[in-house]
Order: structure tokens, then C-alpha cells, then sequence
């Protein structure tokens, strides 16, 4: 199906989606609904952004939960944290994935988790940093150079560095302090 048609499709969904499902995200022809963001992945969100508002240069900015849309590849997603140029948040529909320097998502505390494949996505669309926070286990994921593929012809990170919670890791020209975030607790709610 086409992108467009796949597009209408999920925001038709998304009208009519209980009060919880608050966005939604496309890869290829899947729709995924997402339910509202939990606090303490949006903090975590939160944090990095911060962190990294203090590194950018002037003209940069780091942008939590914005649209990146390529419509040739058919992906939607809407990553936790984005850093690009200012003067692309000015234009109509989704944020082009060519203007991202980095891209970061949160895993969330419980439910399905699609982070395999929105590395895949970002590593598809070409964004040029990859980074995965994961407060189930304390640890962050650093991905880049997105021109390799994987046993399974996905399109993925050549170089992949893992931390634990309390590290400080470089990514790309800015570091980020882990010890800022912290894990779930053993009961979520």
C-alpha cells in the first residue's frame, strides 16, 4: 500500500482511538499505536534533551517527541529525543530524517517494545546517530555509520558501543552523563 493511503488510514485510526492512544507511528504498512507516554520515560526524555541543549551550537536544537517522516521509505516514527537544525522545525508535515544529526529513544517500562525496528527505521532513513536508552536494564546504546546491513538484509548500524547507567558517553561531538538517568523501579506504576 502507499504511503499516503497508510498515512490517512492511521490518523483516521487515531480520531477514533480511546484517550490513551495518544500518536501513532508507520513502518512500511504497519500502523503502531502508542499509548500516552509514561512520566518517567518522558523525564528520561527530558534529561537528554537538556543535556544536550547545553552542547549544540547556535542554529541547533534538541526537540523532544517531533515527527520524522520519510515518505519514499513509508516510516513515521517519533523519537524521544531529535537534534537538527532550527530552521528545519519551520516547514508543513513531518521533520525531514536528512536535517537529524541524532535521533534517541526511551524504552518505555512495560508493553510491546518495537526497538529493534526503529533502529532499523532510523538506520534506513540515514540518521547519522543512533541512541538507546534503556532504564529496564540501566544501560544506553550508542549506534552509528547507518550504511550496513544485518543477516536479515535490514538496514542497520555499522558500529554499535554499549554503557551502563553512571558512564559518560560521547556521541558524535557531545557527551552525554547516563548517571542523570535512572532505572524503573521494580513496580513501574
Amino acid at each position: 500500500m502507499e504511503y499516503p493511503r497508510v498515512l490517512a488510514i492511521a490518523e483516521e485510526l487515531h480520531r477514533h482511538a480511546p484517550d490513551a492512544a495518544k500518536r501513532f507511528e508507520i513502518s512500511g504498512n504497519s500502523i503502531i499505536m502508542t499509548v500516552s507516554i509514561p512520566r518517567r520515560c518522558d523525564y528520561t526524555a527530558f534529561l537528554l534533551r537538556r543535556q544536550l541543549d547545553r552542547q549544540l551550537s547556535e542554529g541547533w536544537v534538541a526537540h523532544n517527541w517531533g515527527g520524522v517522516e520519510d515518505v519514499a521509505l513509508g516510516i513515521l516514527r517519533r523519537p524521544a529525543v531529535i537534534v537538527l537544525p532550527e530552521a528545519a522545525m519551520d516547514g508543513p508535515g513531518g521533520i525531514d530524517p536528512r536535517d537529524l544529526a541524532l535521533a534517541a529513544d526511551i524504552v518505555p517500562p512495560l508493553g510491546q517494545v518495537h526497538d529493534r525496528q526503529k533502529m532499523y527505521d532510523s538506520a534506513a532513513m540515514s540518521i547519522p546517530l543512533y541512541v538507546l536508552v534503556n532504564p529496564r536494564n540501566g544501560t544506553t546504546a550508542v549506534l552509528s555509520g547507518p550504511r550496513g546491513t544485518d543477516g536479515e538484509g535490514q538496514r542497520c548500524y555499522r558500529t554499535r558501543h554499549d554503557y551502563a547507567f553512571g558512564d559518560k558517553v560521547s556521541v558524535g561531538p557531545w557527551t552525554v552523563d547516563t548517571s542523570e538517568f535512572r532505572t524503573y523501579p521494580a513496580d513501574p506504576s
